[in-house]
């Protein structure tokens, strides 16, 4: 048999879901950090709870009254047009590097969005402000998460785009069996675009705020102690960055289904 070659499709494909493949292995093997077994004896027994709460209250917060308010930080309209500039050239030119067009934007975006973030992260630490912080970390991850979509041809109002969002916030910092479970339910949403049945609003803000509440329970515990807190406070980057980085895995695969080979 003659050797078929790959067309820019089918090898983008492929070097996404490797790209993929290694990001997911790197959470399921990931183990407890020197640096949380140590804080673990000193952090209070109550303020697991107080974080979920802190974190839900965000996310609900946000989604009813603060995205008009997030999206007066950037130009959604310029955005929208500058993905219907990208589709086109696409069309056109059907290539790796055109594919890649959508990601490369969506990068620029997720950098300054996380240098934003860790600037801000570390002020507040700097003042010993944890959990107040809270609020304008969730901000940040969402106006974040929101360009992403846009660079990708996605909305983010909708039920559904908001389910599509939770899950990705939820599986970025998720580790071991959780994130086979998180990515499995986001991949059956890419194939099929239905909400599973009996899905909730409420359950997805509380699962999403309470991966994200076990995951920085001890840095926030830090960021809450003036000037060490800097370093609690240099976490909300190090977490936007994966958050970043799995979103644009995600919303990359949707947009190559949905673009399919181009004949």
């Amino acid at each position: 048999m003659l050797f078929k070659r790959k067309t820019p499709y089918e090898k983008e494909m492929a070097a996404l879901l490797k790209k993929e493949r290694r990001f997911l292995a790197k959470r399921v093997n990931q183990k407890e950090s020197f640096v949380n077994e140590k804080l673990e004896k000193y952090v209070p027994a109550k303020l697991q709870s107080t974080l979920d709460s802190a974190f839900a209250k965000a996310f609900s917060l946000i989604f009813e009254k603060g995205t008009k308010i997030i999206e007066k930080t950037y130009n959604k309209s310029g955005l929208e047009i500058d993905f219907k500039e990208n589709e086109y050239i696409d069309s056109l030119r059907n290539s790796r590097s055109s594919m890649r067009s959508f990601s490369r934007k969506a990068r620029t975006a997720g950098n300054i969005n996380l240098l934003l973030s860790g600037t801000a992260g570390i002020g507040m630490g700097i003042l010993g402000v944890g959990i107040p912080d809270i609020p304008v970390f969730t901000a940040m991850v969402l106006k974040s998460v929101y360009q992403i979509a846009l660079d990708y041809g996605f909305e983010y109002e909708s039920e559904k785009e908001r389910a599509f969002i939770l899950w990705v916030i939820e599986g970025a910092v998720s580790c071991g069996d959780n994130i086979a479970k998180v990515n499995f339910r986001i991949d059956e949403f890419i194939e099929n675009g239905l909400l599973p049945e009996g899905y909730s609003q409420p359950k997805a803000i509380a699962d999403a705020a309470g991966t994200l509440s076990k995951e920085l329970l001890y840095m926030k515990f830090v960021q809450g102690i003036p000037i060490i807190g800097a370093v609690g406070g240099f976490y909300d980057a190090v977490y936007m960055k994966r958050i970043n980085e799995y979103a644009n895995l995600k919303y990359r695969k949707r947009r190559l289904l949905l673009r399919g080979e181009i004949k």
